[in-house]
């Protein structure tokens, strides 16, 4: 009985529909009395045909296009409210139907919301305009559709007018979701936010990133390629190719279960917030709406495959909304969704870790060249659109990485080859330094030790150049504040004082071996030793506080270079490193001068030529400093000062000492009294012999007398002259050095003559 009223209901719906509109009846597709009308919209058939009148007339046409599907869908929800009211779940309230076919098309689907508006028990079908609906009683209840996401939207803003409930079988739209503008919408199907997102991870898991699009020309089509496209961009996956159908050519594939919700049915005016909270069972899956009025179902992903030149689908896996995961049956269906992977969808190969996607001319975002990270770059995961930059201070990374790599601190270390050099050097000119002490002090009374300024002057400039050679540890392993500090202030205080004693030594020669009384009252009233030695040293002493209380060297990381860090001295204030260092070079430059004029003293004396040597060394050690110094990068810097302070160290140290140490190992027989006195009268002789012939030369310009053709009388006269003037300059010379040495051996006092 039940097969014959459906095959009945069947045949008046699919003769009716197929007819054109004449009546308001005759525009319903079936129907049903009942104490509860629901309405329902369902595209049976695909669309109307066009009106060939022109102008068109305002009226409903003849649609054509029967499907099947939908029809089955209509029969599903006469029979699931057949269902109920042959069961006990209402008792004495009976359900009834008004179903119209919207024919995929919303004006109609807009003529049929209309009459589900009108007051019901009306003789005549009209909508109330009211400015509160809460009294008012529409024709039906609640409305089942649309099918379509573009007529359920127009739909639904009019059903919004009045509350009335709408349950949806096939509107995906993610906009149907927002509460506000459509607040009594629901639904059995998932958002199309779910479906693309599931689409999206399908992908991802499949490997592919090249994929074409066939969506359909209507709300739903146009809202879920929207959505889809955001998603995919962001998960850089590209569409090749986007293909707009026409609406009515959309096959869709889920099932709607329209009985199940509406077993929970019990009141009029609280029915949509009982649709709300309803909850039902099917297969052991509980179901309900959220607050968007989406149902928590999920999704099949099935398999399209054309065998022996039949199309099967296969059922893979389903898509779990809430866990966003796929759950695969069995273990043969999950090699099957595993092989998904061997399909190749991509327009480009991967790029690896260490590289990055350069995009070419395409408009596609993945049709890229991979190209290696740049160097401090890197990039630790495939297909990456930019590389990382490393910590350039504290990290590097070559050509192609994965990774940054930790800097190295760098510094001068003590095995580094060059410090053991260095190092090497320095010890050398120490056990130089102790070897002429203890030349000196063994050979203390000789006239060579006497004529050097004696034991406590030599003692000084050695102990200088001992500090200079040991100042070379500070520059040497990991920089701290107390060696960057100390290096700079001992090198300047120590070499300053070397200088000073050597200018009073050359002052003191000088002094001691000029005949002109003007030069030699200037060099009398000058010559102060122990205070001008102290002046010259104090005023280094006070530059270099000043430097260490202003701006004093510290340590510092200079993360300049590209792989390593260099741990080195800043020196605080290149103004007071110049400063120092331009001190000293005037003191040499005065100690220069002093002892070119004293180059061509006795030879037994003459420390002049040496000390003048001595200084050109120094010289030419700084001057070669300067660019070098200010060129040179990385650990070896302090290696650089270390070598020019070390040249000039030796430089002086050889030239002062060496030749004085050659007459007393070697020349041992030169070393006495009589022998430096024997040298001092023939430098006595020729330097009385050149002052008399100046006087001489003198006196005759002022006597005018021609020195053209001079006789041989005058010849003589003048050289008797000289020899008298030699005779008395000889004399005084040698009283004045027997008096020097009488006051001077007595007392054990060391002299320089």
């Amino acid at each position: 009985m039940a097969l014959l009223i459906i095959l009945i209901t069947c045949f008046v719906i699919f003769l009716v529909t197929s007819q054109p509109c004449q009546t308001p009846d005759d525009f319903v597709a079936a129907t049903s009395p009942g104490h509860i009308m629901i309405g329902g919209l369902f595209a049976i058939h695909e669309k109307m045909l066009s009106s060939e009148d022109y102008p068109r007339r305002p009226e409903i046409q003849k649609c054509v296009g029967f499907d099947i599907s939908i029809f089955l869908h209509t029969l599903a929800m006469i029979h699931s409210i057949e269902m109920i009211n042959n069961s006990t779940l209402l008792s004495g309230v009976k359900l009834g139907y008004e179903i119209y076919d919207t024919c995929t098309d919303v004006t109609v689907a807009m003529a049929a919301t209309l009459r589900f508006l009108s007051k019901f028990n009306c003789s005549r079908e009209i909508v109330e305009l009211k400015c509160d609906y809460s009294s008012y009683m529409p024709r039906v209840k609640a409305v089942i559709g649309a099918g379509y996401s573009e007529i359920t939207m127009a739909v639904s803003r009019m059903l919004n007018l009045q509350l009335m409930p709408q349950v949806s079988y096939e509107s995906t739209a993610e906009i149907l979701s927002d509460k506000i503008r459509f607040p009594s919408f629901l639904r059995t199907v998932p958002s199309d936010f779910y479906q693309t997102k599931a689409m999206v991870h399908l992908i991802q898991k499949s490997g592919w990133n090249w994929i074409g699009i066939i969506t359909t020309d209507d709300d739903y089509g146009r809202l879920a390629l929207n959505t889809f496209a955001i998603q995919t961009s962001a998960n850089n996956v590209c569409i090749a190719f986007k293909e707009v159908l026409p609406a009515f050519l959309s096959d869709d594939t889920i099932e709607v279960r329209i009985n199940q919700t509406l077993e929970k049915i019990i009141a009029e005016a609280q029915l949509l917030d009982v649709l709300k909270n309803v909850t039902f069972t099917d297969g052991g899956n509980s179901f309900h709406f959220d607050d968007h009025g989406d149902m928590n179902t999920g999704y099949d992903v099935v398999l399209w495959k054309e065998i022996s030149g039949h199309m099967t689908i296969t059922k893979l896996a389903q898509y779990d909304l809430k866990s966003d995961v796929f759950i695969v049956a069995d273990q043969e269906t999950k090699n099957e969704f595993r092989n998904l992977k061997q399909v190749q969808s991509k327009c480009s190969k991967e790029c690896r870790p260490g590289q990055m996607k350069k995009t070419t001319r395409s408009q596609h975002i993945c049709c890229y060249e991979c190209v290696n990270c740049p160097e401090n770059h890197y990039s630790n995961q495939t297909d990456m659109d930019r590389c990382l930059l490393c910590n350039n201070e504290t990290h590097w990374a070559p050509v192609g990485s994965t990774m940054c790599f930790e800097k190295e601190v760098e510094y001068l270390n003590w095995n580094d080859s060059l410090a053991i050099l260095l190092l090497a050097l320095s010890l050398l000119g120490i056990m130089l330094v102790l070897a002429i002490g203890i030349i000196f002090t063994r050979n203390l009374n000789t006239p060579v030790v006497k004529s050097s300024g004696g034991l406590t002057v030599c003692c000084v400039i050695l102990l200088c150049h001992f500090l200079n050679f040991a100042n070379t540890g500070f520059f040497i392993g990991e920089p701290q504040d107390f060696t960057c500090k100390t290096r700079q202030t001992l090198f300047g205080v120590s070499f300053t004082l070397c200088i000073s004693c050597i200018l009073m030594k050359s002052l003191k020669i000088l002094l001691a071996f000029s005949f002109d009384p003007k030069l030699q009252n200037f060099l009398k009233c000058l010559y102060k030793p122990i205070p001008i030695i102290f002046a010259c040293t104090g005023i280094q002493v006070v530059i270099c506080t000043l430097w260490l209380i202003l701006a004093a060297p510290t340590v510092e990381e200079n993360v300049s270079f590209p792989r390593v860090i260099i741990l080195e001295c800043e020196e605080g204030s290149i103004l007071a490193f110049g400063t120092m260092l331009a001190y000293i070079a005037i003191l040499a430059f005065i100690c220069f001068i002093f002892a070119f004029k004293g180059r061509k003293l006795p030879e037994n004396y003459n420390e002049a030529k040496f000390i003048t040597f001595g200084m050109l060394i120094y010289f030419i050690a700084w001057i070669t400093f300067i660019p070098v110094y200010a060129t040179t990068f990385g650990k070896h810097l302090p290696a650089v000062e270390v070598i020019v302070i070390l040249i000039s160290n030796y430089g002086i140290l050889c030239c002062t000492f060496f030749p004085k140490c050659y007459v007393i190992l070697c020349k041992q027989e030169t070393n006495t009294k009589s022998a430096f006195l024997k040298m001092i009268y023939s430098y006595s002789s020729h330097s009385a012999g050149s002052l008399a012939m100046s006087h001489v030369s003198l006196d005759s310009s002022n006597s005018n007398i021609p020195m053209t053709n001079p006789s041989s009388g005058h010849k003589s006269a003048v050289w008797q002259t000289s020899k008298d003037l030699q005779a008395r300059a000889f004399a005084h010379i040698c009283r004045e050095n027997a008096t020097r040495a009488s006051k001077t051996l007595p007392r054990k006092r060391i002299s320089s003559i």
